[in-house]
């Protein structure tokens, strides 16, 4: 109930704010409106996809470690209480030196599943959290090569730049969705206003079948990321270290929980091997494909 509650609260007050930049951008830059009787202004409707397409993302960007704390309850360490939490200060710390970035924020919240996440607005304003399941079932050396895993994805970038390529699809999204909604408007239902109830019919279901092939591309840069995060963890703590972390997953055949905003950036996607559609879809590559990409690699 309370991650319902987070993902309503959160996306309500990204609308709220996307909604007030394009009232003010719109008028200060005099646009006029997108949709009326002498057809599209494809100037306006390029400034309004880009504000809700590049706005949205961004903002969920900036509230990201706030959201990803308030949604596991993972609880920040900020001065280690026992041995555990002081070797997982320590391990970030010298990692994070290694990769060149600043020291993250470290935190632990409560859940079975072996997982870990991280995430943030930079490279040097991130979080990286890791699961109780995943201290209570893995050796240090296999949890040293998940936090050089995490650490990878942060020094990497990779939050920032699926925020970039995450805008670029959604303002490509909404575009394209209010030029085939008014076409249909016009040219078939043949409607001159250019804004009846065809055109929002037809944005609604362009926006839906746009949005899933463009959730293909976003899937598939986020596994591509994984690899990158598997090198890097391999590069910070060793790569026997990392490939016994994936196989350690691998045997306890646990798919992720992890709330849809930090699934992509958590160790654990849970993918399966083989071809299927359902795999275009999927945020992590399967774990044997992860394996054989760091026993494979130089």
């Amino acid at each position: 109930m309370k991650r319902i509650f987070l993902f309503l609260a959160t996306n309500i007050a990204i609308m709220i704010v996307l909604t007030l930049s394009w009232s003010i951008i719109s008028r200060v830059f005099g646009l006029g409106a997108m949709n009326g009787p002498g057809g599209l202004n494809l100037g306006s409707l390029l400034v309004f996809a880009a504000v809700f397409g590049f706005g949205g993302a961004f903002v969920s960007l900036m509230m990201s470690k706030w959201v990803a704390k308030q949604s596991v309850g993972a609880q920040v360490i900020e001065q280690p209480s026992n041995s555990t939490e002081l070797w997982l200060m320590e391990t970030v710390r010298r990692q994070a030196d290694k990769a060149g970035i600043a020291m993250p924020e470290v935190a632990i919240y409560d859940s079975p599943e072996i997982n870990a996440f991280a995430t943030g607005p930079s490279r040097n304003n991130a979080l990286v959290a890791v699961s109780t399941g995943l201290l209570n079932y893995m050796n240090r050396d296999e949890a040293e090569a998940v936090l050089g895993h995490e650490i990878g994805h942060v020094a990497n970038g990779d939050m920032v730049t699926l925020t970039l390529i995450q805008g670029v699809v959604n303002t490509f999204v909404i575009f394209f969705a209010r030029i085939i909604g008014n076409f249909v408007d016009r040219v078939i239902f043949k409607n001159e206003e250019g804004n009846g109830i065809a055109y929002i019919v037809a944005t609604i279901v362009a926006e839906l079948v746009l949005g899933i092939l463009a959730s293909i591309i976003v899937m598939w840069f986020s596994r591509q990321r994984e690899f990158r995060a598997d090198a890097a963890g391999a590069s910070l703590a060793g790569r026997h270290k990392m490939i016994a972390a994936l196989e350690k997953l691998r045997a306890m055949h646990e798919p992720s929980h992890l709330p849809s905003q930090m699934a992509a950036f958590g160790i654990n996607g849970g993918g399966k091997e083989g071809f299927s559609l359902a795999r275009l879809f999927m945020t992590h590559p399967p774990l044997e494909e992860r394996i054989a990409a760091l026993k494979n690699a130089a």
